[in-house]
């Protein structure tokens, strides 16, 4: 059986019972004998009569207008109305709408509300003072903790216990040179500080970031912690509890948690041909078609071209040593003499050329010749700067700290404990 668990708040190594709310037996009698509001998009539901529908092929605003009780001369009314304040050309198909009715009057629906997206909605007022405007929610950063017990793979461990499936990618980004998350053993654990952000209190539209994990692997600890390394451009990097970077000038593939399928083998036998040696100066890592490719350094594009037996590739030249190639994309998305950065997408992967599944064959070349980056000792990437090390363990200290009180639990103890965690509140970060 797999374990993680997820605190939606931190208040100390402590038992949080001892901080928890009072409430007295009249103030909860009061609130039984309330009926709550129902507040969405700015109004109490509880005072309408609601109908939800979703929007249909050719759907027009004015022809759902008509046909929910509104006749043709008021649609038009209600459209020339909101011209210039809200366009409701582009609907989407399949995306949720509603009307709101008056209790009193129930023929004639008083508001329409659109939910194209989960960010975003719009208003139309159709009667009396006619307006129309769109909406866009507040999206509310909140710090979460992770813990986990790995017993077959970090994928199962993260999905199987309702943890943000991003949390997967993220990690093995951080640790990317750190540890093979393909190699991971039986009670290898992790605990992870980071921020994801919420609309509407309880709908997540992705994860934010890392800000410290800790990550042990045969047993033998790995710390990463987030910090600013340049103040004025926004930039950050990973370093460990003694301020080494966790990085390299080279990113370990070119797709994020990847699944080699084979790798570089210059005796490499193939049964097509006869299981004739065909070498294979390459390392594929296999993923769905549409996955997007990663430089794995900074540098310039020599080649964004097609062939025959490589399909859809590019070339990157990273200096005078270093130089990677990146075969079979479904689509290229630099062009040649581009800078590119470490990390950024140049195309996505595909099944292009001579190959017999989705994958991108990753080359790498060191002085002109085709080497195994994974046997070649890489460049580290920019050490910390002396001034920004002792700011950075100071920054340290407590977060480490309060990473380290995070719990390991075992299966057996898990459901008492996430039951009465339920109820925290969520440390709140301004968006």
């Amino acid at each position: 059986m797999l374990f993680a668990w997820v605190l939606l708040s931190f208040l100390s190594c402590t038992d949080w019972a001892m901080n928890a709310p009072f409430k007295s037996s009249e103030s909860v009698l009061d609130t039984l004998n309330q009926t709550p509001p129902n507040m969405q998009f700015g109004f109490d539901l509880n005072q309408f009569e609601v109908k939800e529908k979703r929007i249909r092929r050719d759907d027009t605003f004015g022809d759902i207008l008509e046909e929910n009780g509104i006749d043709y001369p008021q649609v038009h009314t209600i459209l020339d109305s909101i011209k210039g304040t809200l366009s409701m050309r582009k609907l989407q198909i399949g995306k949720k709408y509603f009307f709101l009715y008056s209790k009193e009057n129930r023929l004639q629906p008083k508001y329409f509300i659109y939910l194209p997206n989960a960010l975003e909605y719009a208003v139309v007022q159709l009667s009396d003072s006619i307006y129309g405007k769109k909406v866009v929610k507040e999206v509310r950063t909140v710090e979460m903790r992770a813990s986990g017990v790995i017993e077959s793979s970090l994928y199962e461990t993260i999905v199987g216990s309702g943890i943000n499936e991003e949390l997967i990618y993220q990690l093995a980004d951080v640790y990317a040179w750190s540890i093979d998350f393909f190699r991971l053993h039986k009670g290898d654990r992790f605990k992870v500080i980071y921020t994801e952000k919420f609309v509407d209190d309880t709908l997540s539209i992705g994860m934010d970031k890392i800000k410290a994990a800790y990550f042990e692997h045969a047993e033998k600890p790995f710390y990463a912690f987030d910090f600013i390394v340049n103040q004025e451009k926004g930039l950050t990097d990973y370093f460990d509890d003694k301020a080494k970077n966790l990085r390299r000038a080279f990113l370990r593939g070119p797709v994020k948690y990847r699944r080699i399928s084979s790798r570089y083998n210059l005796r490499r036998r193939i049964a097509y041909y006869g299981n004739r040696i065909k070498p294979h100066k390459g390392t594929d890592f296999a993923a769905r078609v549409g996955t997007p490719i990663l430089a794995t350094a900074n540098g310039t594009v020599v080649k964004s071209s097609y062939t025959r037996g490589n399909g859809n590739y590019v070339t990157i030249k990273h200096n005078n040593v270093y130089a990677t190639q990146y075969l079979h994309m479904k689509r290229r998305n630099v062009r040649v003499g581009q800078f590119v950065k470490q990390g950024e997408v140049i195309g996505w992967v595909g099944m292009t050329g001579y190959t017999s599944g989705p994958h991108v064959c990753y080359r790498f070349w060191k002085h002109g010749r085709q080497v195994d980056p994974f046997r070649e000792k890489l460049p580290d990437a920019k050490p910390i700067s002396e001034d920004l090390k002792v700011s950075f363990l100071e920054y340290l200290e407590p977060l480490k700290e309060e990473l380290d009180c995070i719990p390991f639990y075992s299966t057996s103890d898990s459901s008492e404990r996430l039951l009465s965690n339920n109820h925290q509140t969520p440390d709140e970060d301004p968006s």
